[in-house]
């Protein structure tokens, strides 16, 4: 399965609206099968605040671990968020 976040907008800032993405999106993770990846997808998003990315992302990453893909973080803006995150 791929996530295109810029379904999301290409502005992803602050912890309500990463949690109502996250909402949004349920009925469709409850459909991914237990051996099936999940590739999130980056591209043409500008702005990822730290606050969105631990609503949306962080719960994913803790539901399906090292199934998780990343594609299109070279955004210096993701990269510091995913980073951030990282490190707490």
């Amino acid at each position: 399965m791929i996530i295109q976040l810029k379904k999301f907008g290409t502005t992803l800032v602050s912890r309500p609206t990463g949690k109502e993405a996250l909402l949004a999106f349920q009925p469709t993770l409850s459909q991914i099968k237990n051996d099936e990846k999940i590739t999130i997808d980056f591209d043409q998003v500008i702005t990822l605040s730290p606050s969105w990315t631990d609503e949306f992302v962080t719960p994913l990453k803790q539901k399906f671990g090292n199934r998780i893909e990343l594609l299109h973080t070279n955004n210096p803006s993701i990269q510091e968020s995913l980073k951030m995150l990282e490190e707490l």
